[in-house]
């Protein structure tokens, strides 16, 4: 089995209760562990993957508690950092939908720093790239730029997830754009929502925007579709597949075990490149990543929320 190495934030999600998406009425919050990269790593390793955490928190109360959380969880944190800046903090609300609302506070995630041994490690594993703060400045960004290039170097799997917060990056989206296409440029899978791949392709028509993607040099763009499914496009073929049906409270987190799903599954083969010309592989195996996204958005909270394997399998 293959490891997968998950580089980005890892972050205190304060979740409003009893409130709507209006964060300026909440009066509650409840401490919850997230941070889409760390969601993930968590995904992969409670359906039996092998999933390494690299990031940073802050040396404090909030940092402790975020990387015990990944440990229980089994996440490898030995590559995890610590910073005398304070934990990032994010502010949530949920409507009635499921629907979510964000304030970020950022703090130790920018501080991240390259660690040259992790190179030879990287070597025909799988790394991914969640974005929702690493291409905002600060030694992180560098340090993702230099991992990428590792990962190239060893002829890893690279995976590269945007995360788009319109909050971060209102009035910049262009410098977001141009950012993530230089991963989008060299990763084996890119995971988008609607709105990321219609922003990142500048095409309405899903269809073109995968158009766009392939000649950019990706190999497989799954577009997540919430409950119509997922639109899956290699070079060979494209395809919508559905998801199952739910009720949806929290949409937290739903992203990141769908691409978490997906990534332990093909972390299962020794030769990737068979899986990206088998069609009714990748169909199964987005079929089994729409059905964890969906599980996930049946309770409130990341982490706690995502499936095991028996849930899967039922």
């Amino acid at each position: 089995m293959k490891k997968v190495f998950c580089i980005g934030e890892l972050l205190i999600d304060f979740v409003a209760e009893n409130q709507g998406k209006d964060l300026s009425k909440a009066k509650e919050f409840s401490k919850k562990a997230g941070g889409a990269p760390a969601n993930v790593a968590c995904a992969i390793s409670k359906l039996g993957g092998d999933s390494f955490f690299v990031g940073c928190v802050g040396d404090d109360p909030f940092g402790t508690f975020l990387l015990r959380i990944l440990a229980n969880e089994k996440v490898d944190i030995s590559l995890a950092q610590k910073s005398e800046t304070f934990t990032t903090l994010a502010f949530v609300s949920i409507d009635a939908d499921g629907e979510r609302d964000f304030v970020f506070s950022r703090g130790a995630d920018k501080e991240l720093t390259y660690d040259s041994s992790l190179k030879t490690s990287f070597e025909n594993n799988i790394i991914h790239f969640g974005a929702a703060t690493a291409l905002l400045g600060g030694s992180l960004e560098e340090t993702y730029s230099r991992y990428l290039f590792d990962g190239l170097t060893k002829k890893a799997f690279i995976s590269f997830d945007p995360n788009y917060r319109v909050d971060l990056w209102k009035d910049k989206e262009d410098v977001f754009i141009r950012k993530c296409h230089a991963f989008i440029e060299k990763s084996n899978l890119c995971k988008f929502s609607l709105e990321e791949a219609k922003l990142l392709s500048g095409k309405d028509n899903l269809e073109d925007a995968c158009k766009v993607f392939h000649e950019m040099g990706t190999e497989i763009i799954v577009i997540t579709l919430g409950s119509e499914g997922t639109l899956l496009s290699t070079s060979n073929f494209s395809k919508t597949i559905p998801s199952i049906k739910v009720t949806p409270k929290d949409t937290t987190g739903a992203g990141d075990a769908f691409i978490g799903c997906l990534l332990q599954q093909i972390a299962q083969h020794s030769k990737i490149e068979n899986v990206l010309t088998d069609e009714n592989l990748l169909t199964k195996m987005v079929a089994r990543a729409n059905k964890a996204g969906a599980i996930t958005t049946e309770n409130f909270g990341a982490i706690e929320s995502l499936p095991t394997l028996q849930q899967l399998d039922s």
